[in-house]
C-alpha cells in the first residue's frame, strides 16, 4: 500500500510509521480526492479525522502534526507525473546520480518514481519465462554470431538475477520498489508509456552505456517517449573512476591510443575522482506507483515473483543441453575461487573484507595467483553490473590510507597498512580501475570496430592469419578447424595450463588473469583461430563479462587493438613453470594429471613416455595426450623438454616468451579480465576486468618487456563436429 502524504514537520516513530501504513488509515486517505492540508492537534481529532485509527495515532502524542494528503483516489490520476528510472548496468541505490538528483531537487515535479529493469532479449535468452512449452519466443535466440554460444551463460545469469533482486530489496527498504520485465527496451517501454490514458508518464531517465546495442536501446527509449510526449534524459555513467566531465579532452577522437599516455594525463589518480553521492534515506524518493498504472508483462512471458523462480527461468534454456561436445565435469574436491553472490549488498561485503584482511599489502605479490580467492579483488563482476562504482572503491581506499575514523572504518583499524597513506596495493588498485575507464573510452571512440576482425587499428590482411570453420586457412579444411575449436573449448588441447583454465571457466564462470592471458595467446598465436571466437566464448561464460573490457582486451591480445607493439606471444609451458611451479593449478582442474610428478609431463602430458604410468593414471588412449593440438619444445634447466625426460625440473625454464597485455571481460562488468603483471620496471597487461581491479593485474610503467617469440610445433588429429548455427544478431558489419 502506497502512502499518500507528506509529513513536513516531524519524523514518525516506529509505532507511528506502522499505524500510518495500516490498511485502515490507507482506506481513509483513499476517500479524499483533493489536496487537503491539515494542521492537527489532539483537540481537532474528532472534526478532522473521524476514524478511530487516526485518532489513535494522533492522540498518542501531544505533537502538532502538519500533514499534506495528496489526491488518493488512484482511479483518478489525471495530475500524476510518473518518472521511470530505467536500470541496466547501474544496479545500486548508493552513489546513484538519478536518485541523488531526485532527493536534492525538491521541485522536480514527479509524483511517483518507477524503477524498472528489463532483461534484454538480444543479450539474454528469455524462452524460460514462457510457461507454455508449446509456445515459441517471439525473439531470435540470444546467441553469438560466429560461435552460436548463448550471449549470457548460466554463471552470469545467476549473478545478474541476484544483483537485480538485491536492487529490488534495497529499493523496498527505502520505501520504493522495482518493476521487472523481459523483452526489448522498445517493446517494454512502448507498452508502459502507452498504457492507459490519464496515467501520465512524465519522463524516462536512464544512464548512458557504451556499446552498439546499448546505443540502440537508448534511441528506442527516446523514440518511445517522443511518441507520447514524455521527456527523455540520458545521465552520465558515473560508475567509473574519473568522471567524463573531468577528462582533459572533450572529443572521444582525442583519446590517446596508448594507455600509458592516458594514465599520465590523469595522474595523480588519488586526486581525480569525484565524491561519492549519498544513499537515499527511507521515503526520500517519490513513491512507487500503484499497480493499475502498469500494464502486465506482455505475452507470452510471465514474470516470476521470487529470486529462485527468476533463476530457474533464466537457466532453463541454458542448461537443457550442453553448448559443446564432451563438456568437462567438476573434479572431485574442487571449489570455485569466485563463490560470490551478485548484488550491491555483497559487493560492499566483499570490499569490506578486502580492507580488513590485509589484502592491500599482499596484492602486489599475489595478483598472478591461480588458486586463491583473495589473490585478486574479485570485484570485477560487481563493477561490470554497476553494483558498486570505482569511485566508491577509491573513496574506501582513501579512507583506509588516511586512517579515517568513521563507523565504516571501525573494522579496518587493525588491518596492515591502515592509516599509512598510499601503498603499492592501493596504487595498483587505482591503476587497474583506470584501465576499466580506458576500455570504455575506446569503445566510445571506435564504436563498431570493437567487434571487427581487423580491430581498432583496422589491420590489413588478418583475414588470412586466423581461421574459422567457414573460412579455413590454406591447407586446412572446415572439419580440422572445427575440431581444434571444439577441443579448445572443452579443455582437451593437451596443453595443461590452457586446459585447466578452459575447464575452470566453463564450470565456474571465472578464471584468473594470468590464465586468461595465456588462453588468448594460445588461441590466436598457436591455433591461429579468429580471436572473436574467444571473445564470444568469454562473453558466454564469464561472471565478470564487460563488453568494453572483454572485446577490447581480446583485440589487444590479438594485436589489432590499442597495443603499440602488435601481436605478442606467450609460451604456455614457460608460463606454467613460472606461475604454477608445482603444477597444483593444472592438477586441480585437469584431474587426469594428478598421478604425474614430473612437471614437464604435467604441463604437457604427451611428453610422458611411461606407458605403465599412463595406464595407471588413465591418460593412455586420451586423444589430447596421444595427439595434442600443439607440441612446444621447452628446456627445463639445460635439458630440452621435447618428450618424456625426467630430468632436473628445479631450474627455471628456458625458452622464448613474449609478455602480453591480456584479455577478458570485466563487465572487470565483465568484466572478464585481468591486467597483467607489475615489476621489473615493466608492466604486463592482463585480460578484461581483472585488468580493471582485483583479479586483474595490469600496470603500464613504460613499454612492455619483450621476452622473445617462441615456436609451437605439431598438431593433433581432427574429428568432425556439426557446424554451429548461424544467428541474425549482429553488432558490426564485418564478415
Amino acid at each position: 500500500m502506497q502512502r499518500r502524504y507528506l509529513q513536513l514537520r516531524l519524523r514518525c516513530t516506529a509505532t507511528e510509521e506502522s499505524l500510518l501504513a495500516s490498511q485502515d488509515i490507507s482506506d481513509e486517505f483513499r476517500t479524499l480526492s483533493f489536496l487537503t492540508l491539515f494542521l492537527v492537534s489532539p483537540t481537532l481529532l474528532n472534526t478532522s479525522f473521524p476514524k478511530p485509527s487516526l485518532r489513535k495515532l494522533l492522540s498518542s502524542s501531544s505533537k502538532v502534526w502538519l500533514i499534506i494528503l495528496l489526491p488518493s483516489t488512484f482511479s483518478q490520476m489525471a495530475h500524476s507525473n510518473i518518472l521511470i528510472c530505467l536500470f541496466r548496468r547501474d544496479l545500486r541505490i548508493s552513489d546513484n546520480p538519478i536518485f541523488n538528483a531526485l532527493v536534492a531537487q525538491k521541485d522536480h515535479g514527479f509524483t511517483h518514481l518507477l524503477p524498472l529493469y528489463i532483461f534484454p532479449a538480444q543479450q539474454i535468452e528469455l524462452s524460460g519465462f514462457i510457461k507454455d512449452e508449446s509456445t515459441k519466443s517471439p525473439y531470435p535466440e540470444a546467441r553469438s554470431r560466429l560461435g552460436g554460444f548463448w550471449r549470457c551463460g548460466p554463471h552470469r545469469a545467476e549473478f545478474l538475477a541476484e544483483s537485480v533482486w538485491d536492487l529490488k530489496s534495497s529499493l523496498e527498504k527505502i520505501g520504493s520498489g522495482l518493476c521487472i520485465r523481459v523483452g526489448t527496451v522498445a517493446e517494454v517501454m512502448n507498452n508502459i508509456l502507452e498504457f492507459g490514458g490519464e496515467k501520465k508518464i512524465g519522463a524516462v531517465w536512464m544512464t548512458r552505456e557504451e556499446g552498439v546495442e546499448e546505443d540502440r536501446d537508448e534511441h528506442d527509449a527516446m523514440l518511445a517517449c517522443h511518441k507520447v510526449g514524455a521527456d527523455f534524459k540520458l545521465w552520465v555513467d558515473e560508475k567509473y573512476l574519473i568522471d567524463d566531465r573531468d577528462l582533459p579532452f572533450k572529443d572521444p577522437k582525442d583519446l590517446p591510443d596508448v594507455y600509458t599516455t592516458y594514465l599520465k594525463l590523469l595522474e595523480p589518480l588519488r586526486d581525480k575522482p569525484r565524491a561519492v553521492l549519498p544513499t537515499p534515506d527511507p521515503n526520500w524518493l517519490p513513491p512507487f506507483p500503484p499497480d493499475n498504472v502498469l500494464p502486465p508483462q506482455h505475452t507470452p512471458f510471465t514474470i516470476p515473483t521470487s529470486l529462485e523462480a527468476i533463476k530457474k527461468a533464466l537457466l532453463k534454456p541454458l542448461t537443457s543441453k550442453p553448448i559443446i561436445k564432451n563438456s568437462p565435469s567438476l573434479p572431485p574436491g574442487v571449489q570455485s575461487v569466485h563463490p560470490f553472490q551478485g548484488g550491491e549488498t555483497h559487493a560492499k561485503i566483499r570490499l569490506n573484507h578486502l580492507l580488513t584482511s590485509g589484502f592491500l599489502t599482499t596484492y602486489p605479490s599475489t595478483y598472478n595467483g591461480l588458486l586463491d580467492i583473495d589473490s585478486t579483488s574479485k570485484l570485477s563482476g560487481y563493477l561490470a553490473l554497476g553494483c558498486i562504482t570505482s569511485r566508491q572503491i577509491h573513496a574506501s581506499l582513501a579512507a583506509f590510507e588516511d586512517g579515517a575514523s568513521t563507523p565504516e572504518t571501525e573494522d579496518w583499524k587493525g588491518a596492515p597498512g591502515f592509516g599509512g597513506g598510499e601503498n603499492k596495493g592501493t596504487i595498483r588498485m587505482r591503476v587497474e580501475l583506470l584501465w576499466r575507464d580506458y576500455t570504455r573510452q575506446c569503445t566510445r571512440k571506435f564504436g563498431q570496430r570493437l567487434f571487427c576482425l581487423r580491430g581498432f587499428k583496422q589491420v590489413e590482411g588478418v583475414e588470412h592469419t586466423w581461421a574459422r570453420p567457414d573460412k579455413p586457412l590454406k591447407g586446412q579444411n572446415k572439419e580440422q578447424v572445427t575440431e581444434m575449436l571444439e577441443r579448445f573449448l572443452n579443455g582437451t588441447t593437451g596443453m595443461g595450463l590452457i586446459d585447466a583454465s578452459q575447464r575452470e571457466i566453463y564450470l565456474t564462470g571465472y578464471t584468473s588473469n594470468r590464465a586468461r592471458l595465456n588462453t588468448v595467446s594460445f588461441l590466436v598465436n598457436h591455433l591461429c583461430i579468429d580471436w572473436r571466437w574467444g571473445a564470444e566464448w568469454y562473453e558466454y561464460l564469464l561472471v565478470d563479462y564487460d563488453v568494453s573490457s572483454n572485446w577490447g582486451n581480446w583485440q589487444y591480445g590479438a594485436g589489432v587493438g590499442n597495443d603499440p607493439r602488435g601481436r605478442r606471444i606467450l609460451n604456455p609451458v614457460k608460463q606454467a613453470l613460472e606461475y604454477d611451479p608445482k603444477g597444483e593449478y593444472i592438477k586441480t582442474w585437469v584431474p587426469e594429471t594428478r598421478g604425474l610428478t614430473n612437471l614437464g609431463e604435467i604441463f604437457q602430458p604427451w611428453t610422458c613416455r611411461d606407458e605403465t604410468l599412463k595406464k595407471e593414471t588413465g591418460l593412455q588412449g586420451l586423444n589430447w595426450v596421444e595427439e595434442p593440438l600443439k607440441k612446444i619444445d621447452f628446456k627445463f634447466g639445460q635439458q630440452k623438454h621435447v618428450g618424456g625426460g625426467r630430468g632436473d625440473t628445479r631450474a627455471r625454464g628456458q625458452g622464448g616468451d613474449k609478455s602480453s597485455r591480456g584479455l577478458g571481460g570485466l563487465r572487470g562488468r565483465g568484466s572478464g579480465g585481468g591486467r597483467g603483471r607489475i615489476g621489473r620496471g615493466r608492466g604486463r597487461r592482463g585480460m578484461g576486468y581483472e585488468r580493471s581491479i582485483g583479479g586483474s593485474d595490469r600496470y603500464s610503467g613504460g613499454s612492455e618487456k619483450d621476452d622473445g617469440d617462441i615456436e609451437a610445433k605439431g598438431s593433433g588429429s581432427i574429428r568432425n563436429q556439426s557446424e554451429v548455427p548461424s544467428v541474425p544478431h549482429r553488432r558490426c558489419s564485418c564478415p
